[in-house]
């Protein structure tokens, strides 16, 4: 009885957690520091009350490890562990 048990235990720590990461899509603004991009992200939103249409615009910097993205591409990104104060982004290459 207790094997089992103990056989058990150690077969739920082994399964590994799936991490769930955030991801966008959005379009190269800057490309001038090194390694990194400045990325904008467009999402339409509607107001509660008038049901209007408008877009809200967020900057995101982005670790581009190989420095190849230009002004205007459009980059997917996902979310990692933080890479420096502002950057906790990283480009999906593909």
């Amino acid at each position: 009885m207790k094997k089992d048990k103990a056989q058990n235990q150690t077969a739920v720590k082994e399964d590994k957690k799936e991490i769930i990461r955030r991801k966008f899509q959005g379009v190269v603004e800057s490309n001038k520091m090194d390694k990194t991009v400045l990325v904008r992200v467009d999402s339409v939103k509607i107001h509660p009350k008038y049901k209007k249409r408008y877009v809200r615009s967020k900057k995101y910097k982005v670790h581009d490890e190989k420095n190849q993205m230009k002004e205007g591409d459009k980059v997917v990104f996902v979310e990692c562990r933080p890479l420096s104060k502002d950057k906790r982004w990283r480009v999906i290459y593909g």
